[in-house]
């Protein structure tokens, strides 16, 4: 006769109820707000590119009946709760906590430095210049994203459109034939639309007159506009830049104080070759470039859905890798981006929730994490010293 069955030691068919409660006393002590913190500080976010320890985000953790877990990040997190608190938990739980998390995620937008022999504009926190090489890229359409994706994620933003001699944010924005006010008779009011403030020669000039201007009167004017606009406050101004990498644009990029750029290209070699001189542009006057944008990037048909690299494939990735900085997005070749923008309203507010939009929202949160990155401005902490005849 065969011998009963016994389960082996190790199993949990001969446990007392006594072990199985000690067990679960030990399993709940691990869940110590101290090995929570060191568990979530390990979480490498995405848009950071470094763990949460690294950036100082986790400002507090409470155990009781689940997890409580305060996180703060230095870009707009609009949108952003839902995603991170699915990723936190699932780490926790790689980790041996699987205990419920409720996450309090904030937003701390701070100043970062910009060139040495120049001080942040007032109350704007960081200027972030678009630009790119060369014209037809899409710079315009994709600084108007990036500023509206930045005020839908919860960021106090302006918009300059530095274009003296194109101007096109008037259109896009949906104020063309709009004009500015000065109610103080010094500064004048900016424009708003869907949550952002605007100015631009645009709203100064008739739409068709030619702004037949030698380089000291366009650095001039653009000068006027930055300076002499009741911005408020600003988390972030988006500067549209002109096109090239001429006198205009680096005496710009030497008199304004930007905290980092954003290069748009297109893929195929040509449009690289002159993004590259924008990039360079940048690092000669000391301008940390936040990353490269690639525009038109894929074409997906609205009738068959087949998608195809019409202008090339992997321009801007390789770019970003030549030069050490992000590769930011990648963001579609789509009429409805055209068609929306002509209308006046872009695709981050007009499709919000589409494939396309997407892309943008992924570009902003992305070049707001790498500015995050970079160091803060600390003039701010510096008494300052004045000299007075007695």
């Amino acid at each position: 006769m065969a011998a009963p069955y016994a389960p082996p030691p190790s199993t949990l068919y001969n446990r007392t109820p006594q072990s199985l409660y000690a067990d679960r006393e030990t399993m709940t002590a691990e869940t110590t707000p101290d090995a929570v913190r060191e568990a979530l500080e390990s979480y490498v976010d995405p848009y950071l590119g470094e763990s949460l320890g690294a950036a100082s985000a986790v400002e507090e953790v409470r155990v009781g009946a689940g997890i409580e877990a305060r996180i703060v990040l230095g870009y707009p997190v609009g949108g952003y709760q839902a995603q991170l608190q699915q990723a936190l938990s699932a780490h926790l739980a790689s980790r041996g906590i699987p205990d419920a998390l409720r996450l309090d995620l904030r937003s701390n937008i701070k100043a970062h430095a910009v060139q040495r022999n120049l001080k942040p504009l007032g109350e704007i926190a960081n200027v972030v210049a678009v630009a790119s090489g060369k014209g037809g890229v899409g710079k315009s359409t994709v600084a108007v994203n990036l500023a509206l994706a930045w005020a839908a994620q919860g960021a106090r933003v302006g918009l300059l459109d530095a274009d003296i001699y194109g101007p096109s944010q008037p259109i896009m924005l949906g104020l063309a034939g709009e004009r500015p006010t000065s109610p103080d008779g010094k500064k004048l009011k900016p424009l708003s639309a869907h949550g952002v403030s605007a100015m631009s020669i645009g709203f100064l000039v008739d739409e068709q007159q030619p702004m037949v201007w030698r380089g000291p009167m366009v650095t001039q004017a653009l000068t006027q506009l930055l300076s002499e606009t009741n911005w408020g406050p600003l988390d972030y101004l988006v500067v549209d830049m002109p096109p090239g990498t001429g006198d205009i644009q680096l005496t710009l990029a030497q008199r304004v104080p930007v905290a980092g750029a954003v290069i748009v290209t297109t893929p195929q070699d040509i449009a690289l070759a002159d993004a590259r001189k924008g990039l360079k542009m940048f690092d000669k006057v000391a301008v940390p470039v936040l990353g490269v944008v690639e525009n038109m990037s894929i074409h997906v048909c609205s009738n068959c859905g087949h998608a195809e690299h019409i202008f090339g494939a992997g321009g801007g990735t390789r770019m970003a890798a030549e030069y050490g900085v992000r590769l930011l997005g990648e963001l579609p070749l789509d009429a409805r981006i055209r068609e929306e923008t002509d209308a006046g309203h872009p695709t981050v507010v007009a499709e919000p929730d589409s494939p396309r939009a997407h892309a943008y929202f992924e570009m902003a949160r992305n070049a707001a994490g790498a500015l995050a990155m970079r160091a803060r401005d600390r003039s701010a902490l510096f008494p300052k010293i004045v000299i007075e005849e007695s």
